[in-house]
């Protein structure tokens, strides 16, 4: 007998084997699993019966999965993660700038599925919990959102240039464990203007990470698509 208050998971993806393969896993996780090998039965489920969670594969037989998010974030904010054999950088920025939560290729382990679906499920879990935080903790890095300071290890506040703190800012807002593309941080931080300056986003990147210090692995990069807030509490 199923656990009613375990989050659902609804699988989206037309080959019965990933099925086969995520469903005992999932439930052995303590999550209940969903089923949906179209995105006209996914878009269904999640209007009528929102799940925790959505797992999404990009190559669905009615329509492309970057097409799902973009009509899924119409309407619902809830996590997606996609899970696609599709491996080039062009498809991984694509969907992450469609609004998806964070991008795992096939094939890929269990336990790295699982832990990138608590990430996720933690970060929803905050983002209901009343609004944005006034301070970002991470590790021994503090921000404080609303005094722009910067302190690790309960020194000194940071010396930012305005640039650096936007940037700061804008990858540890994205969520821990998410990624911002760079898309996403060079239109934010710079401009639309700027949206392919991204020599500018390493070299400013670059700057943060020595200023930060012990603190600056906190800042992951994802060649060639942006950078990931570590999920460190």
């Amino acid at each position: 007998m199923s656990d009613l208050t375990a989050p659902c998971i609804l699988v989206v993806d037309d080959e019965p084997q990933i099925h086969r393969f995520l469903a005992p896993a999932l439930q052995a996780a303590g999550y209940v699993p969903l089923r949906a090998e179209t995105a006209a039965d996914a878009l269904r489920l999640i209007a009528t019966h929102p799940p925790a969670l959505v797992l999404l594969d990009l190559g669905l037989p009615d329509l492309d999965g970057k097409v799902v998010l973009e009509r899924l974030r119409a309407f619902s904010g809830l996590p997606v993660i996609v899970v696609s054999a599709r491996d080039r950088e062009e498809e991984k920025v694509a969907a992450l700038d469609a609004g998806a939560d964070d991008y795992v290729e096939k094939p890929f382990t269990m336990a790295e599925l699982l832990a990138r679906i608590r990430s996720a499920l933690r970060r929803a879990a905050r983002s209901t919990g009343g609004g944005s935080p006034a301070v970002i903790h991470a590790g021994p890095l503090q921000i404080d959102l609303a005094r722009r300071v910067a302190v690790v290890g309960g020194g000194e506040p940071l010396r930012l240039t305005p640039k650096e703190w936007d940037l700061l800012v804008a990858i540890a807002s994205a969520g821990p464990g998410r990624v911002a593309t760079g898309r996403q941080l060079l239109t934010r931080v710079w401009g639309p203007a700027h949206a392919e300056d991204t020599q500018y986003l390493r070299v400013y990147v670059g700057h943060l990470r020595a200023k930060l210090g012990e603190a600056a692995s906190l800042i992951v990069t994802e060649p060639g698509v942006g950078y990931r807030f570590a999920d460190r509490e």
